[in-house]
């Protein structure tokens, strides 16, 4: 049986490739070390023989590139693709499930939270990963994403993921979330702590 998959979404580690707006409160060297430490940390923690795990990688071209002690050659990897990020996530959730999508900006994620994203899934069609900032840092789905699942919803905003859930259910699929976490996008992110919420 095929073992579950685990996609981390992650820009190229270079400097100014990620993290811009962290940067323009602790500059772009300052931000870039802390995202190749993120990325580097989550990418060792989360590994574990119960799921496969894939870099998608961005921009495309960053597939081949060698960033010793950030992306292990261990692990798998493929372009996100051109779009917003709803279009690259469909492309993601083209395949059979069951797969979890996350992010580079959540540090608080465990291994038990993915863990419990997979479990759940045997009882939901979707589990989602709140993000204290209205958005979301993890979306896991059992089957291929419905047709227009992603389409209208507000990126980068306080109601992403009110929009996303709205989605799911208009295309009859049943929802559960696990806790809340801290996303660091800016400055003031580095200096709070994650907030341990029940889902």
């Amino acid at each position: 049986m095929t073992r579950p998959l685990l996609v981390i979404f992650a820009k190229a580690p270079v400097i100014g490739g990620a993290k811009t707006r962290l940067a323009r409160g602790i500059g772009k060297v300052s931000a870039w070390r802390i995202y190749r430490a993120m990325t580097a940390q989550l990418v060792r923690r989360l590994d574990d023989p119960r799921w496969r795990i894939m870099l998608a990688v961005a921009p495309d071209r960053a597939v081949a590139r060698c960033f010793p002690g950030v992306w292990p050659r261990w692990v798998a990897r493929a372009g996100q693709g051109g779009g917003d990020l709803g279009a690259r996530q469909a492309r993601v959730f083209e395949g059979r499930g069951p797969v979890c999508v996350i992010g580079t900006d959540a540090p608080d994620v465990t291994r038990g939270d993915i863990a419990q994203a997979f479990a759940r899934l045997k009882r939901h069609d979707a589990v989602i990963g709140p993000a204290e900032d209205g958005g979301y840092w993890l979306l896991a789905l059992n089957g291929p994403a419905p047709r227009g699942l992603f389409e209208g919803v507000r990126w980068s905003h306080g109601e992403t993921r009110a929009d996303l859930e709205g989605r799911l259910a208009a295309c009859g699929l049943s929802i559960v979330r696990l806790r809340a976490l801290r996303d660091v996008d800016e400055a003031g992110d580095l200096k709070r702590p994650g907030r341990q919420a029940a889902p």
